[in-house]
């Protein structure tokens, strides 16, 4: 098996599991909306904002470092002495932020939880979880272990929805929904722990190298901040300015239309391990094909999944939470879904910069971003509610990928390949023309729709030749375990 095949066998599984995270969303969201009062899925929205905010700013980027020092680790003493010193930090650095985080339990439940104290308590527990888990999953990420990776991902996924479901119909509400993701993190913790513990024994780290990886890993805080605020901080304004009913009517059409993270995330996991290789050994032809047929993969499935939801958003909501929260969030589902078309563009243009070791220059990126984010979001939501949220967020995406691509053509040129994409928007039309003719609604028919809307995409796509002999042997490989 060569190295694009084994390259692709690993983003589709990790598509494959990424598909299982998304829909374990999808089930959550009728729950937690049909089950909860808006305000209160809101204080939830609110909860996962933080889970995603405190372990990136945090853990210092060493759990990155670790992806990129651990695999070119040679013996076994090397190997523990790098995963110990960087898992100590992390667990140090974790538990100082849930310190804080309970310490100041008070005001941070009074801006965002509606002075919810005990709430904020234990999402301090939750953190601190969050943090450790990292740990296992960096080691499984970093030495290639991608089945035993996904098959964590899954189970945390798993766990933590059953639990979750079981609090909430148990009527423990918002508070047993807490409960349940906590018991899940324990659980899958203490799980990975022991396949690690297995793998490299017990070890005591001597911090030998720990400078160089702090080194490697701090610039990219700045860029998992603005990252945080340019995907999520509009939950934290809108809460602010609007209140969490507002985040509740918010945060189903977002979550619709960031949907097509689902082809984002295996880019972002495989890509960096794949091209270090080739790029450290001047195989710069070989790191072109790869870029070029991720993007080719991201767009393929990218755009005519942004135009299908932007297009389906008000029945899809309907079907997924409450006629309440499709009737004030749908619009903003066509502005999210193309800043995620360019979030995914970014994901896979980004990695040139990163293989320059250039990590200050997308912090810088992803400032800019963030601020414009948040600037435009305090200015627009005032005026014109939850889509001057969506809006800015649009907006923060484009700039991050044009300046992205930008700096990335100055280290290694990497080529666009505009044909296709008129080629796929071409075969999104004719879906679309499919999809206005259907009308659907109701989940029977939503699911027939989306069936038939995507034979016809891939049929017209095949027809007018949008992909090659070599591309379609790249995508069946996708799906070959």
């Amino acid at each position: 098996m060569n190295h694009r095949q084994l390259l692709a066998k690993r983003i589709g599984l990790v598509a494959l599991t990424n598909l299982l995270v998304e829909l374990n969303s999808l089930i959550m969201l009728p729950l937690l909306t049909k089950n909860l009062p808006v305000s209160e899925y809101g204080i939830w929205v609110q909860i996962s904002v933080t889970i995603g905010l405190v372990p990136a700013v945090a853990l210092m980027g060493l759990p990155y470092s670790m992806v990129r020092f651990l695999p070119s680790a040679k013996g076994k003493e090397n190997i523990q002495e790098i995963f110990y010193s960087m898992a100590a930090v992390i667990a140090l650095a974790g538990l100082v932020a849930s310190v804080a985080i309970h310490l100041l339990a008070g005001p941070i439940a009074d801006a965002l939880f509606d002075g919810r104290l005990l709430i904020v308590k234990y999402l301090s527990l939750l953190i601190f979880l969050e943090c450790l888990i990292s740990i296992p999953f960096g080691y499984f990420r970093s030495v290639q272990r991608i089945k035993m990776y996904s098959i964590f991902i899954f189970l945390k996924v798993f766990f933590s929805l059953l639990l979750v479901i079981f609090f909430v119909l148990s009527g423990r509400g918002i508070f047993g929904a807490v409960i349940g993701m906590i018991l899940s993190d324990a659980v899958i913790l203490l799980a990975m722990s022991y396949f690690v513990m297995s793998d490299l024994g017990i070890s005591m780290p001597r911090f030998k190298n720990i400078r160089e990886y702090l080194d490697f890993g701090m610039p990219t805080i700045p860029s998992n901040l603005s990252s945080w605020i340019v995907n999520s901080s509009n939950r934290y304004v809108i809460g602010l300015l609007l209140g969490t009913t507002f985040v509740g009517y918010f945060s189903p059409s977002y979550t619709l239309g960031n949907m097509i993270n689902l082809f984002i995330a295996p880019l972002s996991f495989a890509l960096p391990a794949a091209l270090s290789k080739h790029y450290d050994e001047n195989d710069l032809d070989e790191v072109r094909a790869i870029l070029g047929f991720s993007l080719k993969f991201f767009l393929a499935f990218g755009i005519p999944s942004a135009i299908g939801v932007s297009l389906l958003s008000r029945p899809i909501l309907n079907v997924l939470s409450t006629p309440e929260i499709a009737s004030e969030g749908y619009a903003i589902t066509p502005f999210i879904a193309i800043g995620a078309l360019f979030l995914g563009a970014y994901t896979v243009v980004v990695q040139i910069l990163i293989l320059a070791k250039k990590t200050l220059l997308t912090g810088i990126i992803w400032s800019i971003a963030a601020l414009l984010n948040l600037v435009l979001t305090f200015f627009f939501v005032p005026h014109i509610g939850i889509m001057g949220a969506a809006i800015a967020a649009l907006v923060a995406f484009g700039f991050a990928f044009f300046a992205a691509s930008y700096h990335a053509n100055r280290f290694l040129y990497y080529h666009l390949d505009y044909i296709f994409i008129i080629k796929s928007i071409t075969a999104s039309i004719m879906m679309t023309i499919l999809l206005l003719l259907l009308k659907p609604e109701g989940t029977v028919g939503l699911l027939s729709a989306i069936l038939a809307a995507s034979l016809v995409y891939f049929a017209v796509l095949f027809l007018i030749k949008g992909v090659d002999k070599k591309e379609i042997d790249f995508f069946k490989n996708l799906f070959k375990f």
